[in-house]
């Protein structure tokens, strides 16, 4: 896996960016939540409208996880105003981090992560936050293995479905 790039996604691969988003989040959320919540977040969340606005927001970035031509994951970072909940100018929201369940265990989320803390020692902010589902123990743990102490909790809506999601922060100062 040593030939993996970390590399910032360009407007020509939106398409490529909701494909991916969304078989990620399905890969990792459909076989504990129903199919019809599921579908409603996925077509709200994931909309070529709503990842095309996402996009084009400055505070904003997309980063794909790629072997030569294929998409092994992603990661969504937000600054500013447009993180989901602590608009904190000197954090760093990592909003997701996907990787297909065919690259599980192979470092890929791992590589997107330190590419994360890259970013954020660029922009020279405090901390790296982020919220996780407390019943993924796998992102739990992954982030713990990291640094990440818990810190609040926060209601996570999946369709009609209100999930707790645990805020996580990595202190960097």
């Amino acid at each position: 896996m040593e030939s993996i790039k970390i590399n910032e996604v360009g407007l020509e691969e939106i398409h490529d960016l909701q494909r991916i988003g969304k078989l990620t989040f399905s890969e990792t959320f459909s076989a504990s939540n129903s199919e019809n919540d599921m579908n409603n977040y996925l077509n709200e969340n994931f909309s070529l409208e709503k990842i095309t606005t996402e996009f084009n927001d400055k505070n904003t970035l997309f980063y794909f996880a790629k072997e030569g031509a294929n998409i092994l994951g992603y990661l969504k970072l937000n600054f500013g105003d447009a993180q989901t909940e602590l608009k904190d100018q000197k954090a760093l929201e990592i909003e997701r981090i996907y990787v297909l369940k065919e690259f599980h265990g192979k470092k890929v989320g791992q590589l997107l992560f330190e590419k994360a803390l890259k970013i954020a020692e660029e922009k020279k902010v405090d901390y790296v936050w982020l919220g996780v589902w407390e019943e993924n123990l796998r992102a739990i743990n992954f982030y713990k293995k990291n640094g990440f102490e818990e810190f609040d909790k926060h209601i996570f809506k999946l369709g009609n479905d209100e999930q707790t999601d645990i805020m996580m922060k990595l202190k960097l100062k």
